[in-house]
């Protein structure tokens, strides 16, 4: 089984939807640490199981200084923010799959999505 790991910093802000007061209500924002796994038991004909680059430019393009929720159309919390990065990184894998996300919000807060 081969696997890579991306890890990129992404700067955005966002807005929660809760049923509860909370400050994460209001606009804020994140310098999001974003890892990004993806594995498979085979390579490309070139070696590889998605460019890493390919990664950082589509993820980074999206969400790098961009209010989060005109991007989305669902609560972006960190849990749903990183399920969503996983799909649209599984988009660019040639071979294999994103298997895992870790998303950063801020120290100590961290969410993970997990494809089974």
């Amino acid at each position: 089984m081969y696997r890579i790991s991306k890890r990129m910093e992404i700067a955005g802000a966002h807005q929660l939807c809760l049923p509860y007061e909370s400050k994460c209500q209001n606009v804020h924002g994140h310098n999001w640490i974003v890892v990004v796994t993806c594995c498979s038991n085979y390579l490309t004909e070139y070696g590889m199981i998605v460019d890493f680059k390919k990664v950082k430019d589509t993820i980074q393009n999206k969400l790098d200084h961009a209010f989060i929720n005109e991007i989305v159309d669902f609560n972006p919390t960190a849990e749903n923010m990183a399920r969503w990065i996983c799909e649209q990184v599984n988009e660019l894998c040639e071979v294999g799959y994103c298997s895992k996300v870790s998303v950063q919000e801020s120290e100590g807060n961290i969410a993970e999505y997990i494809e089974m």
